[in-house]
Formats: structure tokens, sequence, C-alpha cells
């Protein structure tokens, strides 16, 4: 399942050989880990279950689709990455009202989860363009 990605450091082109060499993919195991960390001490476990699962279902989907045979499953679970995406960031929005994460903390998570839902756009539209 090879593709050329922008390398954003340098403006050119490389092969993406793994799903470890996406761009969003390493931006929302990052975020995963960063939610993680910022829920340890919460003590709300059914929800601090619910966010983590939605943040680790990002990554998760990304690879799975990666590793499936065809350009149509890999755009399928690139679009079920994005859901979870959003539903993340619902959550994130409530965490931040209700206290369980400080509404600065959330709303850095916010913003990094609307990047990943743009970044996962483009690579839909790309899959569905070239491929």
């Amino acid at each position: 399942m090879e593709t050329e990605n922008r390398n954003q450091e340098t403006g050119r082109n490389r092969k993406i050989e793994r799903f470890e060499d996406l761009e969003v993919w390493k931006k929302s195991v990052r975020l995963s880990i960063q939610i993680y960390k910022a829920l340890n001490s919460c003590k709300d476990y059914g929800f601090r279950d619910q966010i983590q699962r939605a943040a680790v279902s990002i990554p998760s989907n990304i690879a799975e689709g990666y590793e499936r045979n065809t350009n149509k499953e890999y755009i399928q679970f690139l679009y079920i990455a994005k859901g979870s995406c959003g539903e993340l960031r619902t959550q994130l929005y409530i965490a931040g009202e209700v206290g369980i994460i400080s509404k600065e903390k959330s709303q850095d998570f916010i913003g990094i989860t609307k990047e990943i839902s743009a970044m996962l756009f483009s690579l839909i539209k790309t899959r569905q363009e070239k491929f």
C-alpha cells in the first residue's frame, strides 16, 4: 500500500512504505499518549475509558486500514478514524466543561483533533482520486 507523502520539513515527496511513516498516524499516536497522561488521575473511570478508547481508535484504524488488501478498505478505515476523531473532540469539549481536564488543555487537544481530521480528509481525497 505504497503512497507518497510531502515531507513537511523539506517540501519534497517521500515514499510511504508502512503506516508508521504517515504523519497523521504519528500525530494521532502522540495525541493518544498525551490524553492517557492527562487522564491518569481521573476517577471517572467510565468517561476515562471512553475517551481513551476514542483516542486510541484513531491511529489504530489508520494502521488497520493501511494493512488491508484494497484501497477501498483503506479508505473505509480512514473514515472510521475520522469518525473517532469527531467522537474524541466531542468528549474533549465535555471534559473541559465539567472539569475533568482544564479548559486550556481541552482546547489544545481539540485543536489537535481538528488538525488530524483535516489530515485524514486530505488523505482520503488523495486515496480516492489517485489510487
